[in-house]
């Protein structure tokens, strides 16, 4: 099914957490993007922001998580959607598991860092559905421009 904009709703709002990976990347952060939806309504979105912040923890994951909590009122969010640009590293896995949502859409794998490469378990609530690889190529070639500019 596609919507008004002619992409269908996770390529989307995948476009979307670029947007804000892209953010990232011009404020010299690495440059991972999140969006968190409800009922196709937007409710937060973030992009990395650790050094800026001085902050390990300041993933782009966690600020969108904790800016949902705060909008909504909410500490759970099951009929959520958190869209990443990246597949999370095992930190972001934890916040995701404690928040119950509904379904995380990842772009990128992420060798080096990302939540397979330390389990073979499922890392997120058992409720939870997980989609990878979403716009995967365009998330990926942004963190290779990132780090080669850095090179």
């Amino acid at each position: 099914m596609y919507g008004l904009t002619g992409y269908k709703p996770d390529e989307y709002f995948m476009r979307l957490a670029l947007n804000e990976a892209h953010k990232a990347f011009d404020m010299g952060e690495v440059p991972i993007g999140a969006v968190l939806v409800m009922h196709e309504k937007i409710i937060t979105r973030a992009h990395n922001q650790v050094e800026l912040l001085k902050d390990s923890t300041a993933h782009a994951e966690i600020l969108a998580l904790t800016a949902a909590y705060n909008v909504l009122g909410a500490k759970y969010l099951p009929d959520a959607t958190l869209y990443i640009t990246l597949e999370p590293c095992l930190m972001c896995c934890g916040a995701m598991y404690w928040s119950k949502l509904g379904r995380i859409v990842y772009g990128a794998a992420d060798e080096k860092n990302g939540y397979k490469k330390y389990t073979v378990q499922n890392p997120f609530h058992p409720k939870t559905e997980i989609i990878q690889g979403t716009l995967a190529e365009e998330c990926a070639m942004l963190m290779k421009d990132f780090f080669r500019l850095r090179r």
